[in-house]
C-alpha cells in the first residue's frame, strides 16, 4: 500500500534521541570561516580493528589550506540515531528474491536507534512501502519481489533524487542503501552522465550518504555488457563521492547479500559528525575538501565535496 507522506509519528522516538545533536555542535570560530557538517565514517586501512579518533587527529584541508575543525562528534549512544532508506530498483531480476531474507535479517538487526524505510525505483520516482520506522519487523514487512519490468525504470538516478527531495530533514543523520543494476535507460550510458551528476549534486547538499548493491537487471540492457559496466560505475561514482560504499561481485547477482550488509552495519557505528569551519565567500556554493589523520590503521571516508552557504 503506498503511503505518500514521509516521516510520522513513529519518527518521533527517534527523533528525540538524538534532539539537538546539530544544533549542540560548536559555532566557535565562525568568524573566520563558515561551520559546515559532514558524516565521517572511520574505516581501517586492513583487518578490523578500527582505532578511536579524538577531534586534535582530524585534519581538513581546502586546497592547501588547513581549515579549522570546530567539533568532532561520536554518532553512538543517545547521538546514534539514524534514518536509513532501503531502495529497491523494481528493474531489478527477481532473482533478487532470494535475497530478500538477508535484507530481513540486515533490517532487524539494527538497533532501536536506527529508522527504517522501504521504498521501489519506479516510473522514475520512489514508491514508499514503508515510511522510517523503529518498528523493524513491520519495515521488513514490507520487502516485495521487484516487478522485474524494464519499463518499470526509466532512469533508477531520478528515484533517488525524487527520494531524496521528499525527505524532511531532522536532527539526525540520513543514509540510503541503493539496490539496483545502475543502469540509467533513459539518459544512456558514457562517461558523463548528467542524470547521475544531479543525483550526487542532490545527496550532496542533502547531506545523504549513498550505499549501493549491484544486482542484475530485467530486459536487454540488463544483459549488454556495455550497460551493465557503466551501471556499475555510476553506483561506484555516486557511492564514493557521498561518502558511502558500493558493494557488486563481477556483473551477476550475488550468492549472498550478507557480506555487504554486515560490512555496512559495522560502518553504521563507526561514524562521526565533523563540523569544521569553510571558507567563506559571496556566493553559496560546493567546496572541496580532504580528510588526512595520522593514527595509525585508519582512513576518514565522506563526501569530497560540502555545500557551503554564501558568507555574510
Amino acid at each position: 500500500m503506498r503511503k505518500p507522506h514521509l516521516i510520522r509519528g513513529a519518527l518521533l522516538a527517534v527523533a528525540a534521541l538524538a534532539t539537538g545533536l546539530w544544533s549542540a555542535v560548536t559555532q566557535e570560530g565562525s568568524s573566520t570561516g563558515i561551520p559546515v557538517h559532514v558524516v565521517v565514517t572511520v574505516e581501517p586501512r586492513h583487518g578490523s580493528n578500527v582505532p578511536v579518533i579524538n577531534r586534535e587527529d582530524v585534519m581538513v584541508y581546502q586546497g592547501h589550506d588547513r581549515a579549522k575543525v570546530a567539533d568532532w562528534i561520536a554518532l553512538q549512544g543517545e547521538r546514534a540515531g539514524l534514518q536509513l532508506f532501503i531502495l529497491i530498483d523494481d528493474a531489478a531480476s527477481t532473482s533478487l528474491g532470494s535475497q530478500l531474507e538477508d535484507i530481513r535479517q540486515f533490517i532487524n538487526a539494527q538497533p532501536s536507534t536506527t529508522a527504517i524505510g522501504v521504498a521501489y525505483m519506479r516510473n522514475g520516482t520512489a514508491e514508499i512501502l514503508e515510511n522510517p520506522t523503529s518498528d523493524h519487523t513491520q519495515a521488513a514487512k514490507a520487502l516485495r519481489l521487484p516487478l522485474g519490468d524494464p519499463g518499470a525504470s526509466t532512469s533508477p538516478y531520478f528515484s533517488l533524487v525524487d527520494l531524496i527531495k521528499r525527505w524532511p530533514e531532522g536532527p539526525v543523520r540520513r543514509e540510503i542503501l541503493m539496490v539496483s543494476d545502475g543502469i540509467d535507460r533513459f539518459g544512456g550510458s558514457g562517461p558523463s552522465n548528467p542524470y547521475v551528476d544531479s543525483a550526487i549534486e542532490e545527496a550532496q547538499r542533502a547531506e545523504v550518504i549513498i550505499y549501493s548493491i549491484y544486482t542484475p537487471g530485467v530486459g536487454h540492457y540488463g544483459h549488454s555488457f556495455w550497460r551493465m559496466n557503466w551501471g556499475q560505475n555510476y553506483l561506484s561514482q555516486i557511492s564514493d563521492e557521498t561518502g558511502g560504499e558500493s558493494y557488486y561481485l563481477g556483473f551477476g547477482a550475488p550468492v549472498s547479500f550478507a557480506p555487504y550488509l554486515d560490512d555496512l552495519s559495522h560502518r553504521l557505528t563507526r561514524q562521526y559528525l565533523l563540523t569544521f569551519l569553510a571558507k567563506p565567500e559571496k556566493k553559496a556554493r560546493f567546496q572541496s575538501f580532504k580528510l588526512r589523520t595520522e593514527v595509525p590503521n585508519a582512513e576518514l571516508v565522506a563526501a569530497d565535496r560540502v555545500y557551503v552557504p554564501a558568507g555574510t
